[in-house]
């Protein structure tokens, strides 16, 4: 039986796949929290986002005898540098229990964006875009988004369908398009935030554009410059790449890992049965 691997060995890997230094400058990608870790064997949960309902999860766990040590996450824990840690504050609770439970928190953000196999690449693999492409090289053969051709073409509506059945993001919403109907033939996609790419998606020749967060003017915008515009949420799109990361965690050698099911998409949609006088009668959640 083969010896588990160790977190300080584990994280080495993951950054010789995925290098903190390509991350950009308003980034913080790594360790988040090193509470002394590193050479026990690894014991990993992997999230789209550290949250205290996360942590809860992975303390639970230990309770049933997985004595999870790493809570590798997409998103970082800390975005600006700390004045102050305290229980009474969401980040430094996260802190002070990562550190007194003996739980490192590790971020691998815009840096995982980029590379094979990273958010991107994986919306890429699900929809089958053939012969993908970065929407913007940042490195050899890697970048943010990836552009690529359907094979074959698929109606917008049919492209609509697909990526609601593969991402099951709680609403899906399109800049207008006259006709459903209308074949897409080349599909670009960046998971998270990505509307702000969408200059660099027109230089490709995509026809449709698969990203999240986007505002009222930048679905104009798109609608301008004859692409469709396709959100489909930022949980939805970055959660299957760590879905993914967690695969990977398992294929190292991890003693254990396994995906959170407790991240969350933090925000709530109201249901086409939700009553008149306020209650909720139906309510649609986003699926954790």
């Amino acid at each position: 039986m083969s010896t588990p691997i160790t977190v300080a060995d584990l994280i080495q890997r993951l950054e010789t796949w995925a290098p903190p230094q390509w991350q950009e400058s308003w980034d913080n990608c790594g360790w988040q929290v090193e509470p002394g870790v590193l050479d026990q064997p690894a014991r990993v949960l992997v999230c789209l986002t550290p949250t205290l309902a996360v942590l809860e999860e992975a303390l639970a766990l230990r309770q049933q005898g997985i004595a999870i040590n790493l809570i590798l996450a997409h998103h970082p824990l800390i975005f600006s540098p700390l004045k102050s840690v305290s229980k009474v504050d969401p980040v430094g609770q996260m802190v002070y229990q990562a550190i007194t439970q003996g739980i490192g928190l590790y971020s691998a953000h815009t840096n995982f964006d980029q590379v094979a196999g990273g958010t991107a690449d994986t919306l890429s693999q699900l929809l089958h875009l053939q012969n993908p492409e970065p929407v913007v090289p940042t490195q050899p053969e890697v970048g943010y988004g990836r552009v690529g051709n359907l094979a074959p073409a698929l109606a917008l509506g049919d492209l609509l369908r697909e990526i609601q059945h593969k991402l099951v993001p709680p609403r899906l919403i399109y800049s207008p398009a006259a006709d459903l109907g209308q074949p897409i033939q080349r599909l670009a996609v960046l998971g998270g935030s990505g509307a702000s790419f969408l200059g660099a998606v027109a230089k490709t020749g995509a026809q449709a554009y698969l990203t999240a967060d986007v505002k009222f003017h930048q679905f104009q915008e798109a609608r301008d410059r004859g692409i469709v515009l396709i959100d489909a949420g930022h949980y939805a799109t970055e959660r299957p790449a760590c879905a993914a990361l967690a695969d990977w965690v398992q294929a190292q050698g991890a003693d254990w890992a396994a995906l959170s099911q407790q991240d969350e998409d933090f925000r709530q949609f109201l249901g086409s049965g939700f009553a008149e006088d306020g209650s909720s009668a139906t309510s649609v959640t986003a699926a954790g």
